[in-house]
C-alpha cells in the first residue's frame, strides 16, 4: 500500500512537472511571436532629450518603426537626429502645455495619414521635488502631477482616435514607485495614477483593438535619479523649513538621508538602460504583448514582491530605509 501511494504521488509530481513545462513552452512561444510590417508603422515617443526616451527612440528606429521622437528642447532633437536614421522625426513638445499638446498631434496626423498611429510611448516625466511630505508645498505635487500624469493623460486621449485608426498600441512609463511608495512628494502619487489609469484605459480599448501596457523600472542612473539635482532640492527645502520643524528632525536629518539615498543608488541603481527600452521594443512588436513588463532586478525580486506582502512588513522595510528622526 505504502509502495502504492509512493508510485501515485511521484506520477502526479511527473505529470504536473509536465504541464508546467507545456504551458511554459506555449507561453514562450506566444511571447515570441512578432507583428508583421513593422516599416509601415508610426510610433510617438514623448520626453526623448535623454534616458530612456533617447535610447528608445534609437533602439526603435533600428527596428525599422517610424519614430516620431518628441523632445522639450531643441538640442535635445537636433542631438537625436544627428545620432538616428533620416527616417526618424522630432518635434516639440510640453506635455503640460495643450496647446504643444494640439500642435504636436497635428504634426503625428500629417507624419501617419491614413495608417494612423501605432504606437504612443508615454515616457517624458520628472522626479523633483522628491523628499519627505512635510517639507512640500502643494504646488510641489501639482508641478511633478502635471508632468508624469496630467501631462501623460492629456497626450493619450488626444491620440486615442489615431491609436484607434491602426489598432496600435499605448506603452506607459509607470514605475515600482507606482506600487511601492517609499518617498514623498508627488512622484509615488503620479506613479501610482498611471497604474490606474492604464488599467482602466486598456479594459476600454480592448473594444477597439488597442492594447495597454504599464512599464514598471526599477532603479536606473538617468535624470530622474539625478542625485545633484535631489541633493540640491532638499537643501533648498531643508533651509526653508520653520525651525521648530527643523528641531523636531534633528539637525543630521538632513545629510543622514542624503548618504542613505547615495547609498541606496549605488547599489541598487542600473546603467543599463536597455532593461527598460527592450520592454518598450516588445510591447510594440510583439504580436501579443504583456500587461506589465518589470525592468531591472530590483524591481523583479525586491520591490514587486515587497508590494505583495502585508503592510505591516513593508512599511518595518521602507521605514529601515529612511533615517531617524530626533523626536523618534
Amino acid at each position: 500500500m505504502v509502495l502504492f501511494c509512493a508510485d501515485l504521488l511521484c506520477c502526479c509530481c511527473c505529470c504536473s512537472l509536465a504541464v508546467l513545462a507545456l504551458v511554459a513552452a506555449v507561453w514562450l512561444f506566444r511571447d515570441l511571436r512578432q507583428i508583421s510590417g513593422i516599416h509601415e508603422k508610426h510610433v510617438l515617443v514623448t520626453g526623448c532629450d535623454s534616458g530612456f526616451g533617447l535610447l528608445a527612440a534609437r533602439q526603435l528606429d533600428r527596428w525599422g518603426f517610424h519614430v516620431i521622437a518628441a523632445c522639450l528642447t531643441e538640442p535635445g532633437a537636433s542631438r537625436l537626429r544627428a545620432a538616428a536614421s533620416p527616417r526618424l522625426k522630432t518635434l516639440l513638445l510640453n506635455v503640460t502645455d495643450s496647446a504643444s499638446v494640439e500642435s504636436a498631434l497635428e504634426r503625428v496626423r500629417s507624419e501617419t495619414g491614413e495608417r494612423g498611429l501605432w504606437g504612443l510611448v508615454n515616457n517624458a516625466g520628472i522626479s523633483v521635488p522628491i523628499g519627505p511630505m512635510e517639507w512640500m508645498q502643494l504646488e510641489d505635487f501639482k508641478k511633478v502631477l502635471d508632468v508624469n500624469l496630467i501631462g501623460l493623460i492629456e497626450v493619450t486621449l488626444k491620440c486615442l482616435p489615431l491609436l484607434k485608426k491602426a489598432r496600435g498600441r499605448v506603452v506607459n512609463v509607470a514605475s515600482i514607485l507606482g506600487r511601492v511608495s517609499l518617498i514623498g512628494g508627488g512622484y509615488c502619487l503620479a506613479k501610482y495614477g498611471v497604474e490606474a489609469f492604464s488599467d482602466s484605459l486598456r479594459r476600454d480599448m480592448m473594444h477597439f483593438g488597442v492594447k495597454v501596457s504599464i512599464i514598471e523600472p526599477g532603479f536606473f542612473k538617468t535624470q530622474i535619479t539625478d542625485l545633484s539635482l535631489i541633493e540640491d532640492d532638499l537643501k533648498k527645502r531643508w533651509n526653508n523649513l520653520p525651525a521648530e520643524v527643523r528641531r523636531a528632525y534633528g539637525d543630521s536629518y538632513l545629510q543622514d538621508y542624503i548618504k542613505l539615498q547615495e547609498f541606496s543608488m549605488k547599489i541598487l541603481a542600473s546603467s543599463d538602460l536597455s532593461k527598460v527600452t527592450s520592454c518598450m521594443q516588445h510591447a510594440l512588436s510583439a504580436r501579443y504583448p504583456r500587461t506589465r513588463y518589470s525592468a531591472g532586478w530590483d524591481a523583479k525580486f525586491l520591490w514587486i514582491p515587497l508590494s505583495y506582502l502585508p503592510t505591516c512588513i513593508s512599511d518595518i522595510f521602507t521605514n529601515n530605509l529612511m533615517p531617524s528622526t530626533k523626536e523618534s
